[in-house]
């Protein structure tokens, strides 16, 4: 330390009422060093609620898609309920039974694409519908 910044020292010490030029010192380094934590700290903070003002705003638009999806498949089950008409007679009880079949084919496809294989399922289920239409014809 400099001459002239100790003498500055020595007189400020003495103004805030400090029993030593040292004291004051110390308590001078102590504050800068608190702010320096506290600064730390803010940076840490803004980090954390730019993180999660991120995380909300996605949230946000997987919400939004999800309600699009739910007015989508709302959509194609009210069109479908309305324009395909169930089978009457004999044959309903081989409709109801194929039914079944194709459902659980498309839950398991459904699962498979959940765990991040959708393309085997996909390929797989466009393999069953091939195999059908052969045991059909």
């Amino acid at each position: 330390m400099t001459t002239e910044a100790y003498a500055a020292a020595a007189d400020v010490a003495r103004k805030r009422g400090f029993s030593s030029t040292s004291a004051f010192i110390r308590t001078a380094v102590e504050t800068a060093m608190l702010n320096e934590r506290d600064t730390a700290i803010d940076e840490s903070e803004q980090r954390i609620a730019a993180s999660l003002d991120r995380l909300a705003k996605e949230l946000h638009g997987v919400r939004k898609g999800q309600q699009a999806l739910f007015a989508f498949v709302d959509a194609l089950v009210k069109t479908v309920m309305t324009c395909v008409p169930e089978p009457t007679g004999d044959v309903y009880a081989q409709a109801v039974a194929r039914a079944k079949s194709r459902y659980d084919r498309f839950l398991k496809s459904v699962g498979r694409g959940m765990v991040g294989e959708s393309n085997a399922a996909l390929a797989e289920l466009v393999d069953n519908d091939e195999k059908e239409e052969t045991r059909r014809a």
